[in-house]
């Protein structure tokens, strides 16, 4: 068993090259070989989104405050509030982030395929996250 303490592994920033806007992005959990699953915490405030993307095993995504976008790639652009929980198959591309006006919470959570849990593409323009 192994107990990881509330605040004991510090937040940090969402990189620019895989988000838009400010993102903090809080750890959860990282289980050790040969389990792969991992989980954050991520935090978008209002405007801010992932770039595209996709999972070689998927991702759940469970929100947990605000309210937020998400799109898959040829689909509509969704509205998802507290509660929600979104599954993006396997090599499905698509983002998520918070609306323009508010900000929005999920814990995600993926497995790795090779030492990797996602695969990062092009930022979402502008003109693709209005909704």
């Amino acid at each position: 068993m192994d107990i990881t303490r509330a605040g004991a592994q510090p937040s940090g920033k969402g990189p620019a090259e895989y988000f838009t806007g400010t993102v903090r992005i809080d750890p959860l959990f990282s289980s050790p070989n040969p389990a792969r699953v991992a989980g954050a915490l991520v935090t978008f405030e209002p405007g801010a989104r992932t770039a595209w993307h996709t999972h070689p095993l998927g991702q759940t995504l469970i929100v947990t405050a605000g309210c937020g976008w998400v799109q898959r790639e040829g689909g509509p652009v969704e509205e998802i509030r507290p509660g929600d929980v979104i599954w993006f198959p396997p090599g499905e591309k698509h983002w998520h982030g918070a609306t323009a006006t508010t900000a929005m919470s999920h814990i995600a959570v993926q497995e790795k395929l090779n030492g990797s849990p996602v695969n990062w593409l092009e930022h979402v323009t502008d003109e693709q996250y209005q909704r």
